[in-house]
C-alpha cells in the first residue's frame, strides 16, 4: 500500500507505465486502443470517460467558480501515454487488422493510429469449444490441460510486465461471453478450485482460468462480460489473499443503462409497471456469440436483474408484482457494431390507468464500452495503490450485473454517487 501522494508522485514518472492486459482483441478493445491512441497523439476527446472528463470545483480558501480541477488530477492517475498494452485473442489479427474487420470507426480514424495499432500483436487465446460454439478459432495456446493453460498465461503476463519494464498491470476483460455457467464445488473455495484445475475440471471457465493467472500474478481484474468469473468464492478468496480489487461483471453501454437511468425515475414517481418489453439487434462479433442460446442465457440472466432490484418488488407488490420483464437479442448481420435497443414500457397511472413509454436507442456498442475500459483500468490501479482488496462494489457504476457482498445496487444515479462519494469528487 502507498500513500496517495506516493501514488501520485509515481504516476508523474513518465518512467512509471501501467500495462493493460486485455484477452480479447476484437471491436471493444480496438476502439478503446485506437481512442486511446487518437487522443494521445491527435488530441480526440474522450467523450464518455468519468476519469477523464470529471471535473470537481475548486476549493481553495478563496475558490474561484471558473476554476475546476480534472478527477485524473485529483486522483494522481497515471498520464495516458504512460500506459502500454498487451491482449491475448483467438485470432493473430494484429489491432489494426482486428479494428478494420469490425468497422466500428471509419478508415480515416483507423488511419491516424495505424502504426501504434499494428504494434500491438496478440498472445495465442485459451479456448474451449463448448464455452464459445460460435467462433472457429485459429490461434490458441498449445496443450490439453487447465492447468497447462493456467501456467502459459502467467509466463504470458510475467514476459509483458518484462517486456514493459513494469510491475504494475491491470486485466479488463473484452472477450467474448461464455456459455451459461452455475457455480459448482469446484468454485466454493480456492483449495476447491486449485484442486479442479489439477483434475481438469469441465466446470473451471477460460475467463476463470485468466482471472486465476491474473490475480496469482498481481493483477487486478474486471470482467466486461457476464461470465461466471470474479463473482465465485474462489477467486474472491483468492483476491483478498493477494491484496488485489477485482470488479464486474457485463459493462453496462446501452440499453441496460437506459434501463437503470429510467426505472429509478418511475420508480420515484411511484407509477405502476405491467410490462417491461426490451429487444436488441446487433451484427457484430457478441452478436454472433449471443444468437447461441446457451450463451444468450448469461447475458438474459445480467440484463433481467436490474429491473427487480431497482423496483423492489417484494416493497410495492401491488405496483409491480406482476411486471412482465422480457429480454431479446437478435443477431442481424448488416447492423454490424450498430446496434439498437428498443424498449416499450407498460406503466399505469392514476387510477390505474394504463400508458405506454417507448424508447428506441441507435448506438454503438463499442463506442459505449470503450471509456469504460479505460475507467475501469484507471481505477483499479488507483484502488489497488490505496491497499483495497476483493470486491469493489463502489464500481458497479459500470456494470449491469455488479458484486456486491450484499444485496447489489442497479440504481444508476446512486452507483453514480457511491462512485464519486469513493473518489472524494462529490
Amino acid at each position: 500500500m502507498v500513500s496517495q501522494e506516493q501514488y501520485e508522485l509515481m504516476n508523474h514518472d513518465q518512467n512509471n507505465t501501467l500495462l493493460v492486459l486485455i484477452p480479447g482483441l476484437g471491436a471493444v478493445a480496438t476502439t478503446f486502443l485506437a481512442g486511446v491512441m487518437a487522443h494521445v497523439h491527435h488530441g480526440r476527446p474522450m467523450v464518455g470517460s468519468i476519469t477523464q472528463n470529471y471535473k470537481l470545483p475548486d476549493t481553495s480558501e478563496t475558490p474561484d467558480p471558473r476554476n475546476f480541477q480534472p478527477l485524473s488530477e485529483h486522483l494522481g492517475l497515471p498520464k495516458l501515454p504512460n500506459l502500454a498494452f498487451a491482449a491475448w485473442d483467438i485470432t493473430a489479427d494484429n489491432a489494426y487488422e482486428s479494428a478494420k474487420k469490425a468497422k466500428v470507426l471509419t478508415p480515416e480514424d483507423l488511419e491516424q493510429v495505424r502504426a501504434p495499432l499494428q504494434e500491438i500483436s496478440p498472445m495465442p487465446g485459451v479456448f474451449i469449444s463448448d464455452y464459445v460454439r460460435r467462433l472457429e478459432p485459429s490461434f490458441i495456446k498449445e496443450g490439453t490441460s487447465r492447468v497447462q493453460w493456467v501456467a502459459q498465461l502467467r509466463a504470458d503476463i510475467q514476459e509483458q510486465k518484462k517486456a514493459h519494464a513494469t510491475d504494475r498491470a491491470v486485466m479488463v476483460w473484452c472477450g467474448s461471453t461464455e456459455r451459461f455457467l452455475k457455480p459448482e464445488a469446484v468454485h466454493q473455495s480456492l483449495e476447491a478450485f486449485e484442486k479442479g484445475l489439477n483434475q481438469d475440471h469441465p466446470a473451471i471457465s477460460p475467463s476463470q482460468m485468466y482471472a486465476y493467472a491474473a490475480l496469482l500474478e498481481g493483477v487486478p481484474m474486471a470482467n466486461g462480460a457476464p461470465n461466471l468469473t470474479l463473482e465465485i468464492p474462489a477467486l474472491i478468496e483468492l483476491a483478498k489473499r493477494e491484496g488485489l480489487p477485482i470488479a464486474g461483471k457485463d459493462f453496462k453501454t446501452g440499453q441496460t443503462f437506459m434501463k437503470t437511468l429510467l426505472a429509478p425515475g418511475l420508480k420515484a414517481k411511484l407509477f405502476g409497471a405491467q410490462g417491461w418489453f426490451s429487444t436488441n439487434i446487433l451484427g457484430n462479433k457478441d452478436g454472433l456469440v449471443l444468437d447461441e442460446p446457451e450463451n444468450f442465457r448469461t447475458k438474459e440472466h445480467s440484463k433481467l436483474e436490474s429491473l427487480h432490484s431497482i423496483l423492489e418488488t417484494e416493497r410495492y407488490p401491488e405496483l409491480y408484482g406482476d411486471l412482465h420483464h422480457t429480454v431479446r437479442i437478435n443477431y442481424y448481420p448488416p447492423r454490424g457494431d450498430s446496434k439498437e435497443g428498443w424498449d416499450n414500457i407498460d406503466i399505469l397511472g392514476w387510477m390505474g390507468y394504463p400508458m405506454q413509454i417507448k424508447v428506441n436507442f441507435l448506438c454503438k456498442d463499442s463506442i459505449l464500452a470503450a471509456p469504460i475500459v479505460l475507467d475501469l483500468a484507471l481505477l483499479l490501479d488507483w484502488a489497488h495503490g490505496q491497499g483495497w482488496s476483493g470486491i469493489q462494489e463502489w464500481m458497479s457504476f459500470y456494470f449491469k450485473d455488479p458484486h456486491s457482498e450484499g444485496k447489489a445496487l442497479h440504481d444508476l444515479m446512486r452507483q453514480h454517487q457511491n462512485l464519486l462519494s469513493t473518489l472524494g469528487a462529490e
